[in-house]
């Protein structure tokens, strides 16, 4: 269905929910097509879903992000996805990032390894930053944190040997699970934005945190994800910022 609308993204209905941050009906019908089918198996599981908000009271969740990269997609960049995940209390059992354009569906599920298009995949195995390839993303809606983001671009810029900024954070991380990318960070995400492709990481040999180093990641929406080398050195190289956006 989104892949069938781009042929008509001039004609389509597009709302604002704030500044740069766009709704189109796109969006909100891929979203009622997912949770449907959701409903017609697990007819008693909770929703989460970006467009809809928080449905339902039990302890399984699917967290539905129905076009991540709505900007990009309204300019028929190619670079976006959708990203569905099962959550159990605190943990997320399964999930799947799909980019439609290029047909690529990166699954995972908990303890059991990802893999793309049912093929195992793997993280990098790059050990250090020089010679990495970092992702990102900058703040679009509120603009307040952008000199921390500056400020960790500098900091990274003469480390590595590039840093992307592609405009969906789930399929980023996706590229991380499939050593694409070596690293990622970006602050300020959503649940929806981050919970499959935080399982895709772990589940291909991967590491993700909260930038001081702990596991608050989801519940935060600030990520810093790499294999374990990149993270350490990624998360390193952050710290001094930290101390420094922290003094009074």
């Amino acid at each position: 269905m989104i892949v069938r609308q781009l042929d008509r993204v001039d004609a389509l209905n597009v709302t604002s929910k704030g500044r740069n941050d766009f709704v189109s009906e796109v969006d909100q019908r891929a979203e009622q097509i997912i949770i449907e089918t959701i409903r017609k198996v697990y007819p008693d599981h909770g929703i989460l879903a970006e467009e809809s908000g928080a449905q339902g009271d039990d302890e399984f969740v699917w967290i539905i992000d129905p076009l991540d990269g709505t900007t990009n997609f309204l300019h028929n960049f190619p670079h976006f996805s959708v990203s569905i995940a099962l959550q159990h209390k605190s943990q997320i059992l399964h999930g799947v990032v799909f980019d439609p354009l290029r047909q690529e569906l990166f699954t995972a599920s908990r303890g059991d390894g990802a893999q793309l298009n049912n093929r195992k995949i793997r993280v990098s195995r790059k050990t250090e930053l020089e010679g990495a390839l970092l992702g990102t993303g900058f703040p679009f809606r509120e603009l307040a944190n952008v000199d921390q983001y500056l400020a960790t671009l500098s900091a990274f810029m003469p480390l590595c040997a590039g840093i992307r900024r592609a405009g969906s954070a789930a399929l980023d991380l996706a590229y991380v699970a499939t050593g694409r990318l070596d690293g990622f960070w970006e602050f300020g995400l959503n649940r929806w934005d981050v919970a499959a492709g935080i399982l895709l990481i772990r589940e291909a040999g991967g590491m993700v945190a909260d930038p001081d180093g702990g596991e608050s990641a989801l519940e935060r929406g600030d990520v810093v994800a790499g294999n374990p080398h990149i993270l350490k050195a990624m998360l390193v190289a952050l710290k001094p910022l930290l101390r420094q956006t922290q003094q009074p």
